[in-house]
């Protein structure tokens, strides 16, 4: 599959280098610096390109910005009709302590106010970048972390639990993107556990229902 990541941080950098180690042609786009992007496509044999390079060429995309930098990646990027876009950005402030939309609203759901003709998966948000290396190592060893997704669209929904699969987790369906006005909230608490308590960032959850 080819899979464009608009985004070249912690989460960006840590997921599409796995996809890539899965065997998906994965290109890199959006970062201060261009040699960013080409260390990256050279450590996982991908590619780097333009946001509208990479939108043109990508059937999935992963949008993996800080929530101050949506407007100009998203100017970038185009109007993205037809595309399956993966979402991990939670909306937080510039000092990453506070959220600026919700609970009457979500980060996903402005998202597709913006680009209403993508298929958005509003998913990988809730679990720190630390986790997924260890999470992909781990795959077929256990029962897999889960994580929590919403869509409106069923088709992009499989397309984005495939690929969350890929990474060693197991997509846990919360909803239409309207769930995400109380997913994106957990993921402050799930960044409470992984980076304000002892034991390391590498933090995964699994939800169990109890019968009987």
């Amino acid at each position: 599959m080819e899979i464009g990541i608009l985004g070249s941080g912690r989460m960006g950098a840590a997921i599409g280098t796995i996809w890539a180690a899965c065997g998906h042609r994965v290109t890199f786009s959006y970062a201060r610096s261009p040699a960013k992007l080409e260390r990256l496509a050279a450590g996982c044999g991908g590619n780097s390109d333009s946001v509208a390079g990479t939108v043109a060429a990508c059937e999935v995309l992963l949008l993996a910005v800080h929530w101050s930098r949506i407007g100009d990646v998203l100017d970038q990027a185009g109007p993205l009709d037809g595309r399956i876009v993966l979402n991990c950005c939670v909306p937080l402030d510039t000092a990453d302590r506070e959220l600026v939309l919700g609970t009457t609203t979500s980060g996903a759901e402005e998202l597709a106010r913006r680009r209403p003709a993508a298929r958005w998966v509003s998913c990988l948000n809730t679990v720190p970048s630390e986790c997924f290396a260890p999470a992909f190592r781990a795959r077929g060893s256990g029962p897999a972390p889960q994580v929590l997704t919403c869509a409106d669209d069923s088709a992009a929904a499989g397309v984005a639990g495939a690929l969350i699969r890929d990474l060693g987790f197991e997509p846990l369906a919360a909803g239409g993107l309207r769930g995400a006005r109380f997913v994106e909230p957990f993921a402050m608490v799930t960044a409470e556990l992984a980076y304000g308590q002892p034991g390391g960032a590498a933090l995964t959850y699994r939800f169990s229902k109890l019968r009987g």
